[in-house]
């Protein structure tokens, strides 16, 4: 008699452990990967130790963010609309004029976000800011 081969059963997918390892570990290098390509931020120019810069009172346009989110731009309270609208007027008259943003330590992260974001996209090439002391 002859003898018949047997059958292989296909191999069941479960039982692919290395498959499984591989790609558990492509995972984790992609989420690796993802984190190194991050936005690194604003750059801005910082002005040297050794020569401080003079700046000229109507240069300057003060601003300040609140606890609140709430925007004040020389002693009044703007939106972020106004902000811009009144910042690129002020540009249009003063070309080296410096926008200084005082800070309160509570007021929301995204709100500073949003001023420093305006103030970059309207080529404000002098910034300063600064934050405001907590009360004791």
């Amino acid at each position: 008699m002859m003898k018949l081969k047997e059958r292989r059963k296909p191999d069941d997918p479960g039982d692919s452990g290395s498959l499984n390892d591989l790609s558990f570990l492509l995972i984790i290098f992609f989420l690796v990967i993802a984190g190194f390509n991050i936005n690194k931020g604003y750059l801005m120019q910082i002005p040297e130790k050794d020569k401080p810069r003079l700046v000229h009172l109507e240069d300057l346009v003060k601003c300040e963010l609140t606890a609140d989110g709430a925007i004040s731009l020389d002693g009044s309270t703007v939106t972020a609309e106004q902000l811009e609208v009144k910042i690129r007027e002020k540009k249009g008259e003063y070309p080296n004029m410096t926008f200084f943003l005082l800070i309160e330590p509570d007021a929301p992260y995204q709100s500073v976000i949003d001023v420093v974001h305006t103030i970059r996209v309207l080529d404000v090439e002098n910034f300063s800011f600064k934050m405001k002391e907590a009360a004791l």
